[in-house]
């Protein structure tokens, strides 16, 4: 090699790196700017908005023990929890989204999670998993100290020690020989914006999409099945494994379990520890007199829905009547994006479209939204595997994610464990997976098409 050519080598190397770095796709993070999200569906009368007003009151309320406490005036909170109100978890980027975390661009809120540990006094340690800059989690064990499956929630904290609850011993899991054997798995919050649409879609429509990509996803080796109701055998959709039937069982079930608080769908008290236990159960239901302070009907047995119902009730009538997520501006990137999201194959499990029937609220009956998602399972591979069965929701099956607001998520997959979006789409490949062809197809896009499907998806 001379030294009159050994310089152009040089320079033609840097030429190369220099044009790999600008046309590299990029994750474009979470969507700056208003949330988009968080409100009523806007087609809704004076008296349903109203409800969903009230509803969103009652989601963002704080629960203590006994609901004797400045600020949280909540009652059952506990003997385990995850969290001590709906809207504690459900946060990003507006109330009831997705966990927070400090990487919000909106209001940077830590995982409340983190401080939750010792507030009014309870002594808990904060596990590993949870962080102050990570997602809010649940923690699951696959199996039972015997070998047997559990799958079960196992609450990251207890009341011992908060100055409502004396008297109660009760320790927390032992989350470290846990994490040491593998024998635990997380869930992350899902954004409940929407949901009304999704549950009045009705079974015959969910089918006859998942019918219409039938031979399309054969090509690809697409499968896909539904979770259903071990009673009557109608589709269940909601949860990551579509575990739960209506957002009235969802919401009762979570409040049980991630709050502790028993109520009308999810009566018995877990953990019931002698010297834990400080209330009735159900801690929560229907309202004999109006307990709205602010109403001026208060203390009689008249009131609105809202203020005469349980707590259970307001929460899901706040998800039924919450507007979808919008998406952001639309570009010449985010339309090439759209038409490659369609062309490899991204469509045929986060449908773009899906039709409603007919629903009790204004406006909602009989119109097309945009879940992106069949609501149907798919097998995701080993590498997503969580080693959990939820009805037809074997370890490697979960419900396609609907991927409207995504665009200002923080944290992807089931479990959280990536922030980043192109982690997350080459997560859909692994031995056993549904998308590993259609990730592959991702994979042999130019660098341009890629960053053009990325800005779609961070569109949403």
């Amino acid at each position: 090699m001379t030294r009159q050519t050994f310089p152009r080598i040089v320079v033609s190397l840097a030429a190369v790196l220099l044009t790999t770095q600008l046309f590299a796709q990029t994750d474009p993070g979470p969507r700056a700017g208003a949330a988009g999200a968080g409100g009523f569906f806007p087609t809704l009368n004076a008296n349903e908005q109203l409800l969903f007003n009230q509803a969103q009151q009652r989601f963002q309320e704080v629960d203590s023990v006994s609901g004797g406490l400045p600020g949280e005036s909540g009652v059952g909170l506990g003997p385990t929890f995850n969290g001590n109100s709906c809207a504690q978890c459900h946060a990003q980027p507006a109330v009831g989204g997705s966990g927070p975390g400090l990487s919000s661009p909106q209001n940077s809120i830590p995982n409340p999670q983190v401080g939750l540990a010792s507030l009014d006094g309870a002594g808990n340690a904060v596990p590993s998993f949870i962080t102050a800059d990570g997602p809010v989690r649940e923690a699951r064990f696959v199996k039972t100290a015997g070998g047997t499956p559990d799958g079960g929630v196992h609450d990251l904290y207890t009341i011992q020690g908060r100055s409502d609850a004396s008297g109660c011993i009760l320790g927390q899991p032992d989350f470290d020989t846990a994490l040491a054997d593998n024998n635990v798995i997380f869930r992350i919050p899902t954004p409940l914006f929407g949901l009304g649409l999704v549950e009045a879609t009705p079974d015959s429509v969910l089918q006859a999409n998942l019918a219409a990509t039938a031979s399309s996803r054969a090509v690809l080796k697409i499968g896909g099945t539904f979770n259903t109701s071990g009673n009557d055998g109608t589709i269940t959709r909601f949860g990551w494994k579509a575990q739960n039937k209506s957002l009235l069982i969802f919401v009762g079930e979570a409040y049980n379990v991630e709050q502790g608080v028993s109520n009308e769908v999810f009566p018995n008290e877990r953990s019931a520890v002698s010297g834990c236990v400080f209330n009735g159960s159900p801690e929560d239901a229907t309202n004999l007199l109006n307990g709205n302070s602010a109403s001026p009907n208060f203390g009689t047995t008249i009131g609105t829905a809202s203020e005469m119902a349980s707590d259970v009730m307001n929460f899901a009538a706040f998800s039924r009547l919450s507007a979808p997520p919008a998406p952001g501006p639309s570009t010449t990137s985010t339309q090439n994006g759209a038409s490659l999201f369609n062309s490899i194959g991204c469509a045929l499990c986060h449908s773009p479209q899906l039709t409603t029937g007919q629903s009790p609220f204004t406006g909602m009956s009989n119109i097309t939204y945009n879940p992106y998602s069949d609501f149907a399972l798919h097998n995701m591979g080993v590498t997503l595997a969580d080693g959990i069965t939820q009805g037809a929701a074997t370890s490697k099956l979960f419900r396609t994610a609907p991927l409207w607001g995504l665009g200002q998520r923080l944290f992807f997959m089931h479990d959280g464990r990536t922030s980043d979006l192109i982690q997350a789409i080459q997560l859909h490949s692994s031995t056993g997976s549904e998308g590993t062809l259609v990730v592959k197809k991702y994979n042999t896009l130019k660098s341009s098409q890629q960053q053009d499907l990325l800005n779609f998806l961070r569109s949403l």
